[in-house]
């Protein structure tokens, strides 16, 4: 379905995986995302949420209908995009119209969103390269496949989890790991496994619980020498708040989540205070919000950006990703992604 009126248009897409994707959710072959984009090509936006976030399409596209009924213009400072947009509305949705708007100021300006928002020029940094939930067999062949990656988070959260990370480990003994349960571990076994993968050598353990077990996160990330880094329970910068209150150490940040750029730094800048490590994160997401949240990779010490060399079907062209799992922007107008020809 193709929506168009003369202020913003938005159509669903489906992303194919180029294979299932299991994590303890859950498997998958494809995902559905939305692009937005402003009247006459002057931006582009993504919305791209988990079925397991539980917000709806109907709701994303009254949030944008609504958008369409305001007659005040478009803010022409990134600083107005806040005030302008209000408090309301799916995060998804939201962020679909954040990075829109972001995206025709920089274009405007002629300056890519980086330099617009006064961040740090990026870097060429190494994203993690995601192994989906499988056999401790299958996850080891996949790791030597891609031999060439240097960082490896694998996905956890089912029966057998220490057998999966000895065999990546061994497989990849050259290897940066991480683990990710996507909260599949309950609250009462995360401190024994979290434990018994220690001895593999990861970098750090991301979201053994589920979201809403914060005291959890802080009994698991006391009882470990390394990062426990959350992922699903952060959503609000009162989640910040809470996580770093009970010691845990980083935290994963993704735009759709929590509701775009605007919203995203807000958090940055206080996570930098309560000394919190950062990590950028995705969904599964065109090239359009996963190049946006590349414009802040001067700001974290971990990326996970590797959505583009999972799908197969991305309608857009933005960042590149190089045979050795490293980011590079381009230093085209606002978020510097264009519509693929395919």
């Amino acid at each position: 379905m193709t929506t168009t009126t003369p202020r913003l248009s938005w159509q669903a897409m489906t992303l194919k995986l180029r294979t299932p994707f299991r994590i303890s959710y859950g498997v998958s072959a494809t995902r559905q995302a939305f692009w937005l984009r402003l009247a006459d090509d002057a931006g582009w936006g993504e919305a791209a949420i988990p079925p397991y976030y539980g917000i709806s399409d109907e709701s994303m596209i009254a949030y944008w209908q609504s958008i369409v009924q305001r007659p005040d213009p478009f803010p022409d400072d990134p600083a107005d995009i806040p005030a302008w947009m209000g408090d309301d509305g799916p995060a998804p949705a939201r962020c679909a119209l954040d990075l829109a708007l972001h995206d025709r100021i920089g274009r405007l300006r002629d300056v890519p969103l980086y330099q617009l928002l006064n961040l740090p020029k990026p870097k060429p940094l190494t994203t993690a390269f995601t192994l989906s939930i499988d056999t401790p067999e299958e996850m080891a062949r996949q790791a030597t496949a891609v031999s060439h990656y240097p960082i490896i988070k694998l996905k956890l959260g089912a029966e057998g989890d220490v057998a999966r990370v000895a065999a990546v480990r061994a497989a990849r003994p050259d290897a940066i790991l991480c683990v990710d349960a996507n909260g599949g571990w309950q609250p009462d076994e995360a401190v024994a496994l979290a434990q018994a993968i220690l001895p593999y050598n990861l970098a750090f353990i991301e979201q053994p619980v589920p979201k809403g077990e914060i005291e959890a996160m802080g009994r698991v990330q006391a009882a470990v020498n390394i990062p426990v880094v959350a992922d699903e329970s952060v959503q609000t910068l009162a989640n910040v708040e809470q996580l770093a209150a009970v010691g845990v150490q980083g935290i994963n940040l993704k735009l759709m989540k929590l509701g775009g750029l605007a919203a995203a730094l807000r958090i940055v800048a206080r996570a930098q205070e309560l000394g919190l490590r950062l990590m950028l994160g995705c969904m599964m997401e065109s090239s359009i919000g996963i190049t946006a949240m590349a414009h802040l990779s001067g700001l974290a010490e971990w990326l996970d950006l590797d959505a583009p060399l999972l799908i197969a079907n991305d309608p857009f062209n933005g960042l590149q990703i190089d045979a050795h799992a490293q980011i590079h922007l381009s230093d085209l107008p606002g978020i510097g992604v264009v519509k693929s020809q395919k």
